[in-house]
C-alpha cells in the first residue's frame, strides 16, 4: 500500500509577508513615483491645455518664481506653517500633560478634543467662515475680509483642528513613561512641571518627530480649509501654494506651470520626511 503523499510545504512568513505588501508597492511605484516623475518631465515642458514633449528648460520655473501670485503663496504658507506648528506644538503638548493628571471625566475630555479633527477641514472651513463672517458670525473682528489678517483666521481654524491630534498623540507618549520616575521624582521633592520639562518630554522624541511630520506635510498641502473659508481672497490675499496649483492646472490650463509650481512644493515635503526616514532607519539597524 502506498504512502499518501506529504503535503506541500508552507511558504515561509518573510516571503508571505512580502506577497501581501506587493498591491501596495505596486500603487507606490506607478501612482506615486510614476506621477511624481512625470510631473517633473512636464515641469521642463512648454504644456498648456495638454501635455507637450517640447523641452524649454528651466523656463517655466523661471516664469513662476516672477510670478507675483506665487510668491504671495509662498509668503502666506510660511506664516501659516510657523504659527500652526507651533501653536498646535503647545496647545496639544499642554493639553496631553492636562489629562495625563487622569482628571475626572478623562475619556470624554479625550473625544471632545480630538473630535475636530475628525471632521473634514472643509466641513470646518466652512463653519470656521460663517462664525468669522461680520454679517453672519458672533465673532467682533473682521479678520476673514481684512487682507492683512485673513490668513490668521486660516491659521486659527487649522489649529483648533489639529491640536485634538497632537494631544492624542503624545498623551499615548506619555502614558508610555516608566510610572517608576515619577515615584523617584516625588521621593526627591521635584515639582511635577520641572519633571516634565527636565525629564519626561525630552523622552518623547519619536512621538514628536511623528508630530512634526504630520503638521508640516499637512502645512504644506494646505488647500482645503482655504478654499472653504476664503476662496483665496480677499483678492489673492489668502493664496497658498495648493491653489494656486490648482487652478492653474484646471482653471487656467497651463500644465507645465502647474507642474513646476508642484515640484516646487514637493521639495519642502522631502525635506520632513527624508529626515524623520533616515532617523528611524538609522534606529532600526541600531
Amino acid at each position: 500500500m502506498r504512502a499518501p503523499p506529504l503535503p506541500a510545504p508552507a511558504p515561509p512568513k518573510s516571503l508571505m509577508s512580502y506577497a501581501a505588501l506587493l498591491p501596495m508597492a505596486v500603487t507606490v511605484l506607478l501612482a506615486y513615483v510614476g506621477s511624481v516623475l512625470w510631473t517633473l518631465r512636464t515641469s521642463f515642458t512648454n504644456s498648456r491645455t495638454f501635455a507637450s514633449s517640447e523641452f524649454i528648460g528651466l523656463a517655466q520655473y523661471q516664469r513662476l518664481f516672477d510670478n507675483e501670485r506665487w510668491l504671495l503663496s509662498l509668503h502666506n504658507l510660511a506664516i501659516y506653517a510657523v504659527l500652526f506648528i507651533a501653536a498646535c506644538l503647545i496647545i496639544g503638548t499642554l493639553l496631553a500633560i492636562f489629562i495625563d493628571q487622569h482628571v475626572t471625566g478623562e475619556g470624554v475630555l479625550r473625544t471632545v478634543f480630538l473630535y475636530p479633527y475628525a471632521m473634514s477641514f472643509v466641513a470646518t472651513g466652512l463653519v470656521w467662515q460663517w462664525m468669522l463672517t461680520p454679517a453672519n458670525g458672533s465673532f467682533a473682528p473682521d479678520w476673514i475680509v481684512d487682507q492683512d489678517m485673513v490668513i490668521y483666521t486660516v491659521v486659527l481654524a487649522g489649529v483648533w483642528q489639529a491640536s485634538g491630534l497632537v494631544m492624542a498623540l503624545l498623551l499615548a507618549g506619555l502614558r508610555g513613561v516608566d510610572p517608576e520616575i515619577w515615584k523617584a521624582a516625588r521621593l526627591d521633592g521635584i515639582p511635577a512641571w520641572r519633571v516634565y520639562l527636565s525629564i519626561v518630554l525630552p523622552m518623547l522624541g519619536p512621538s514628536f518627530a511623528t508630530v512634526l511630520l504630520l503638521l508640516g506635510t499637512g502645512a504644506v498641502k494646505l488647500y482645503d480649509a482655504v478654499v472653504a473659508m476664503t476662496q483665496g481672497g480677499p483678492g489673492t490675499a489668502s493664496e497658498v501654494p495648493a491653489k494656486f496649483i490648482m487652478d492653474h492646472l484646471f482653471l487656467r490650463s497651463n500644465i507645465g506651470l502647474a507642474s513646476a509650481a508642484a515640484m516646487v512644493l514637493l521639495a519642502p515635503a522631502l525635506a520632513v520626511l527624508l529626515p524623520y526616514a533616515y532617523g528611524r532607519s538609522r534606529r532600526r539597524a541600531q
